[in-house]
């Protein structure tokens, strides 16, 4: 290394240093706090206060309610996920084909992604009342308990979900169709292939970079989801609806067992820790991250 290379190198440090610091202070600290605490039995309401070591841990091996937990994200995260995908590209390829009004449709598109989750929440606990809702009023004014049926909460949960994050993949994937040649349609439709053949052998392909980027960030968003589920049915009914993250926060501030929350949130830490290093690998690959 040349003496203008480590030069630089200690300017580079010297910028990034600053913000590895708030990282540190914001980031690091309180998960490190966390992990130290989920190594202990705190309920402050009681006075008790002690070292557990991997107690929490071994009794969340053997929780049924831990483990319906991880069922529940893993069903809500594989398809609010899927969902979004397949809709964000139906949707970034009618906004292509589009004509006229395109940016009405993209002012609405963008109306969903705009509101805070727990406005959307609301929103759709109106939507979904029983008897004055406008789900069952389109459905035929049928009285459908769509948050209390345990059948259908989950459901519910998901398609609020999808309605507010799917504009965020549309998106992503109509910025990337902008930027495709369109000799490249055109040599396609010269050599004879058909709309799906094009798309199949083309678009997809090419949008293919973008919908990994898409799969990260709403993979992890979904393992985290909490503001849904708490605003609308708040783990119920029965525990069908309960996420890591809901199971975590009733377990902190609902029965002050902080020790044993703090274990469930690192689980969930450790979740999507897993997950996004597989993404990551699989970005690699593809040749979209260095």
């Amino acid at each position: 290394m040349t003496a203008r290379q480590r030069a630089d190198r200690r300017a580079g440090l010297a910028f990034a240093a600053p913000a590895m610091l708030a990282l540190s202070a914001l980031a690091a600290y309180p998960a490190l706090w966390v992990l130290w605490l989920s190594l202990q039995q705190r309920v402050p309401i009681f006075g008790i206060a002690r070292f557990v070591g991997l107690d929490h841990f071994v009794f969340l091996a053997g929780d049924a309610r831990f483990w319906n937990a991880v069922r529940v994200t893993l069903v809500f995260t594989l398809a609010s996920v899927a969902l979004e995908l397949t809709l964000g590209v139906a949707v970034a390829l009618a906004l292509q084909r589009q004509r006229s009004g395109r940016r009405l449709a993209l002012s609405l598109l963008l109306l969903g992604w705009a509101l805070p989750s727990v406005v959307t929440a609301k929103l759709f606990e109106w939507l979904y009342h029983p008897s004055a809702g406008l789900v069952n009023v389109v459905l035929g004014g049928h009285a459908i308990n769509w948050l209390g049926d345990p059948r259908l909460a989950l459901p519910g949960l998901v398609a609020a979900d999808v309605w507010r994050t799917m504009p965020f993949v549309a998106l992503l994937c109509y910025a990337r169709l902008l930027t495709i040649p369109v000799e490249v349609y055109e040599a396609a439709r010269v050599d004879g292939a058909s709309r799906g053949a094009t798309l199949r052998s083309i678009t997809l392909p090419l949008l293919r970079p973008i919908l990994l980027i898409a799969l990260l960030f709403r993979t992890l968003d979904a393992l985290r989801a909490f503001d849904l589920m708490f605003v609308l049915t708040g783990g119920g009914p029965a525990n069908t609806t309960e996420t890591l993250t809901v199971y975590a926060y009733r377990s902190l501030f609902q029965t002050l067992q902080l020790g044993f929350g703090a274990a469930i949130g690192v689980v969930v830490f450790a979740l999507v820790m897993a997950v996004a290093w597989a993404y990551l690998r699989a970005l690699r690959g593809a040749g979209v991250a260095a």
